[in-house]
């Protein structure tokens, strides 16, 4: 069974050792997965599990909480991703004013050595911890001469002669580019989540929809998408999306609104993904419910159209 931890404080989780990578791992890209598959390489040849590192929130989302960085996957997704990955356990450590003032010496003591008796750590380019991001790689493995694990840093991934980073992700979802971050995450950009009970309003408009909470995060794409909705049966479900905030009905907190064509079932409390595959247009506020339902007519036609003539990927 894979394992989840939080706190940085606690006995030992691995009295035997382990091997750590550390890491935001927002999304799960190209970058990151070469990071985790050279660590669980490493533990493998140890005979040692892997522990994968991150922090919820990121550090970005508690040092700027009136404007956080969009984020491009949920704390559920990105411990279900890093499982996938070889991780044995995964460190999801609290990110809040205490963990924001250790000191890169106190973090290697109490979580690399203390907690997981590390024999190797590894991080990625330009890697930077502890209080005001004072610590880096040589900071690292200098602690680590101390503590008895070695450290070291995988080399960039670069994708047309840049380096993959969730930032580039973030800024081609936003420009509807969905074949980049296809190509820089290694399969279609998803969001998963459980369904859960809406307003109904769809409904009475004569399009149901399947609803998915952000969790109060930044969303990192907003608008009107053709999308495929996973986890209904053994084939991607076509569909069409709203995911934001309703400004015709006054809504608020961002919602994934995803209308499944021509599907009659009940999916409250189903776990579901729903990948993005093109953008239609943005948000939009109407004057009146008839208006509305006409622009949705509009927006299901093009979804249905763009869906028949784009391929289907593997989204893992």
């Amino acid at each position: 069974m894979k394992q989840l931890f939080r706190d940085v404080d606690g006995g030992p989780l691995c009295r035997e050792g382990s091997v750590a990578c550390i890491g935001a791992f927002d999304g799960l890209h190209l970058g990151h997965r070469a990071l985790l598959r050279h660590a669980a390489g490493r533990a493998r040849a140890l005979g040692l599990p892997l522990v994968a590192l991150s922090f919820e929130p990121l550090p970005r989302e508690f040092f700027a909480p009136a404007a956080p960085p969009p984020r491009l996957a949920l704390p559920r997704a990105k411990f279900e991703g890093l499982c996938a990955l070889g991780a044995d356990a995964v460190g999801l450590l609290r990110f809040n004013a205490g963990f924001a003032a250790m000191s890169p010496d106190a973090f290697a003591e109490s979580v690399l050595a203390g907690r997981l008796a590390a024999r190797e750590v590894w991080v990625g380019p330009g890697f930077r911890y502890g209080q005001r991001r004072a610590g880096d790689l040589d900071t690292l493995r200098q602690a680590g001469q101390r503590l008895g694990f070695a450290a070291g840093e995988i080399a960039p991934v670069l994708l047309d002669d840049e380096r993959v980073s969730s930032t580039r992700i973030r800024a081609a979802l936003t420009a509807g580019d969905f074949a980049a971050a296809t190509r820089l995450l290694d399969r279609p950009y998803a969001i998963a989540g459980r369904v859960v009970r809406g307003r109904q309003l769809g409904r009475t408009l004569g399009f149901p929809t399947a609803n998915l909470r952000f969790g109060g995060k930044v969303p990192a794409l907003q608008g009107i998408y053709a999308t495929r909705v996973h986890g209904i049966g053994d084939q991607p479900w076509p569909s069409v999306s709203s995911f934001g905030t309703r400004p015709t009905v006054d809504g608020v907190e961002p919602l994934l609104e995803a209308h499944l064509f021509d599907f009659d079932g009940d999916l409250y409390g189903r776990r579901i993904a729903v990948e993005f595959v093109a953008r239609l247009r943005d948000e939009e506020k109407y004057p009146d419910l008839p208006t509305l339902v006409a622009q949705m007519d509009r927006d299901a036609t093009q979804a249905r159209h763009i869906l028949m003539h784009t391929p289907q990927r593997a989204t893992a």
